[in-house]
């Protein structure tokens, strides 16, 4: 069984058991949290595609944790000119579990 979602902008081939990291999500560590926005689902040999997204049909999982991403480095440079700009950034995810589909 597999299934494509959308959250945060992004899309996710996911299975039962996986652990990916999304956009942080507005839920708690332990709880559970529903994808409504389910754009392809497969079982077996059928296969169902949503216009954009399928009627009815969500992908649960579990929230194990939130975090911060490493630090990546944004450095702005002109030659010639002096000009140097440097700047980190660290962008919030969370990580979660897929429990059914």
């Amino acid at each position: 069984m597999l299934a494509i979602i959308e959250t945060g902008g992004k899309q996710y081939k996911v299975r039962v058991g996986d652990k990916i990291k999304v956009e942080k999500l507005n839920a708690e560590e332990g709880s559970n949290f529903i994808f409504d926005k389910v754009l392809l689902k497969t079982k077996d040999d059928t296969v169902l595609i949503g216009t954009p997204y399928l009627e009815n049909e969500k992908v649960e999982a579990k929230v194990l944790k939130h975090g911060r991403e490493r630090k990546k480095i944004v450095f702005k440079y002109h030659s010639k000119t002096r000009y140097r700009k440097k700047k980190g950034h660290r962008q919030p995810y969370t990580l979660v579990e897929i429990t059914n589909i």
